[in-house]
């Protein structure tokens, strides 16, 4: 399999889960605020979750350029991603549904941490079709910093939702999805590098 095709379908995958996720806000009856009210919830569930699928589908596009092959190991590593990627609207919706619950809150953090491992395992597939240390190797291993904030942040995410209130761990996940909102410039500027070379 060449990159393209797996970039295709991983884009296709991650236009589904937006997909599901918008068709899970309903249209109110009536246009007074206290109808649009109860949809909030919803409405800021389905915006921090657009904002990471978003993230994940620009930093997965800088990390499939990096692959000089796509093997086994890649697919499935890739395969495993999407996997917890697209439990993103059900874990959406029971959290919106629930207006922030601690559970579902909890729930929220523990899967992203998931995902987060998932990418990790992803990257280091992708680096194993590098035969020796190059730039694009090392721009890889750059991203290791905000990967271990990103989990400490998710996983006292879960124990502050379940214990102290779900409001403080959602705002963790915004701390989060700011750390990530700009794809490695430390990739870009490995593979400008490499095209200047050829």
């Amino acid at each position: 399999m060449n990159k393209t095709r797996l970039e295709a379908f991983s884009d296709g995958v991650f236009a589904i889960i937006i997909t599901i996720m918008v068709l899970e806000l309903k249209i109110p009856h009536g246009t007074s605020w206290e109808v649009i009210r109860p949809l909030l919830p919803k409405f800021f569930s389905y915006l921090l979750s657009f904002a990471f699928t978003a993230i994940y589908w620009g930093n997965h596009h800088h990390l499939l350029h990096t692959a000089q092959k796509v093997n086994a190991g890649v697919m499935w590593a890739n395969a495993h991603l999407l996997f917890w990627l697209s439990l993103i609207p059900f874990a959406t919706g029971w959290m919106g549904e629930n207006e922030f619950e601690r559970v579902t809150v909890a729930t929220y953090g523990a899967l992203l941490i998931i995902c987060g491992i998932a990418y990790g395992l992803l990257t280091a597939a992708i680096r194993k079709t590098h035969k020796e240390e190059t730039r694009l190797t090392k721009a890889l291993s750059r991203g290791g910093l905000k990967a271990w904030i990103s989990t400490m942040l998710y996983g006292a995410s879960i124990p502050i939702a379940l214990y102290v209130t779900p409001i403080l761990a959602a705002a963790l996940f915004v701390i989060v999805a700011v750390i990530w909102i700009v794809p490695s410039k430390a990739i870009e500027e490995a593979l400008e590098h490499n095209e200047k070379g050829s």
